[in-house]
């Protein structure tokens, strides 16, 4: 068992094989980021590597990271990788620390209680059946920009209400694609860079502003017009005609222990926040769990039997989630093989972790997609088998093995959303469709925030 102090003198990490004059490990992440991550566990519980000139400690047993994000977090600040993403996200939950992020978590909170959470679980029934409804059987459709346009479409209808949101919602789609591929190498390239006139900083710095700028313009106008709800033209409006939509949660949320309310840039931010997390890691993971399926048609016969006798040939509703127990391991199993890949945390005091003496100021990363395929945590970690998950999901998260939503303070605040928004768009198309992968094509991981596909064309094959 690694431990967080160590009886002995601190001493320092061990240093990554490879490691080159003025560009350090920088290009073994450029060509190979998802294998030289895996590998950095047979060097040791905390092993040094340098991004260029900047020294980053990567933390590869569980305990270690458990003491990172719950135990000693308030030992810990956010960290570089999220500094560089101020220019999207803000002053959102994504890249804010301490006092304030505890405000304006207790502020949003609300919005993600289970009576909202079913309400936004009609508007993903709705979007899972209208991506079903557009298929035809025998006809290749890629399911990366299927699942895409269905994450986005169910948070955009989650977020606005109302005609005037429409030239929003376009935007959200046009933008945040852009915006997504470009993250991660905005994330570790030097801040220095960001300033040249290159194709990915030009179509980034110009999705980013679009964005920013379209739901700048939609949250004024929310100050001056009525609307309604999250219906689909029915008057879902209470009393005044108040929307049920999040971005009024958040313009109308006041923060109990102060009687602060947000201000309209404050929201802005959060709701690019609640996009991204709403879009990127659903998307992909749902198109993980359908590239599993096709590939193991008894893990896929079960999960379709299950459907059947919870859902049949009608709608999803929110009550039948809780009872898509199979459903639900395989969404486990598919999110534990293809995770986050890279988080950060900057140190905020001089301290001792697993022996390793780590310097106030010094950058500590973890990944969630090594740590969730170590054959030490997870037997086979290679094989996709969803009954480790029955019974088990309780105790993998009291060991600290498996975090795919983050843990303490900054765990995800839309963890329960996003299970409902994959469940649901799995259920549905399950009750429909048998996905056949299409033949002749060889589906890689390409890295990303959450390693994407590298194309997934699938044919619907119609199940009655």
């Amino acid at each position: 068992m690694a431990q967080t102090e160590h009886p002995g003198p601190a001493v320092h990490a061990p240093v990554a094989p490879g490691r080159l004059p003025l560009l350090g490990h920088a290009v073994q992440l450029w060509r190979e980021p998802i294998a030289f991550l895996e590998s950095l566990r047979t060097h040791g519980d905390v092993v040094r590597l340098d991004i260029g000139t900047w020294p980053v400690h990567v933390l590869t047993h569980p305990d270690h990271v458990n003491t990172v994000l719950v135990q000693q977090a308030q030992r810990f600040g956010r960290g570089r990788i999220f500094d560089r993403l101020r220019p999207v996200f803000g002053n959102g939950l994504v890249t804010t620390d301490g006092d304030f992020h505890r405000k304006q978590r207790r502020m949003i909170q609300p919005a993600f209680h289970r009576g909202h959470i079913a309400e936004y679980a009609e508007v993903m029934t709705r979007q899972a059946e209208a991506m079903s409804e557009s298929w035809t059987a025998g006809q290749e459709v890629s399911m990366v920009t299927e699942t895409r346009r269905y994450a986005l479409s169910s948070v955009a209808e989650m977020i606005f209400s109302g005609e005037m949101s429409r030239p929003a919602v376009a935007e959200v789609h046009r933008s945040l694609p852009i915006v997504l591929e470009g993250m991660l190498v905005r994330a570790v390239m030097p801040k220095s860079l960001d300033r040249l006139p290159i194709p990915l900083n030009r179509r980034f710095d110009t999705a980013a502003a679009r964005l920013r700028g379209i739901i700048d313009q939609v949250i004024a106008q929310y100050g001056t017009e009525p609307g309604k709800g999250l219906g689909d033209g029915a008057d879902d409006a209470g009393a005044g005609g108040q929307r049920h939509d999040l971005l009024s949660l958040l313009l109308s949320s006041v923060d109990a222990e102060t009687g602060e309310k947000m201000s309209p840039e404050q929201v802005r931010d959060e709701v690019i926040a609640i996009m991204f997390a709403g879009t990127e890691t659903s998307a992909t993971t749902l198109a993980w769990i359908f590239h599993e399926l096709g590939r193991h048609p008894e893990v896929e016969e079960r999960l379709h039997a299950e459907v059947d006798a919870v859902v049949g040939r009608r709608s999803v509703r929110p009550e039948d989630l809780a009872r898509l127990t199979y459903t639900n391991s395989v969404f486990q199993e598919a999110l534990r093989l293809h995770s986050p890949l890279l988080f950060t945390r900057r140190a905020l005091v001089p301290l001792t972790l697993g022996g390793v003496s780590i310097p106030v100021g010094a950058e500590l990363a973890y990944s969630p997609y090594a740590l969730h395929r170590d054959p030490a945590l997870f037997p086979d970690p290679g094989a996709f088998d969803p009954d480790r998950w029955q019974g088990d999901l309780n105790e993998r998260a009291r060991t600290h093995s498996y975090i795919p939503f983050g843990a303490g303070q900054h765990k995800c605040i839309g963890d329960t959303f996003a299970v409902a928004e994959i469940l649901t768009a799995v259920a549905t198309v399950a009750s429909r469709w048998h996905l056949a992968p299409a033949p002749g094509v060889t589906v890689r991981e390409v890295p990303a925030g959450i390693p994407q596909p590298s194309e997934l064309p699938m044919i619907p094959v119609a199940r009655h």
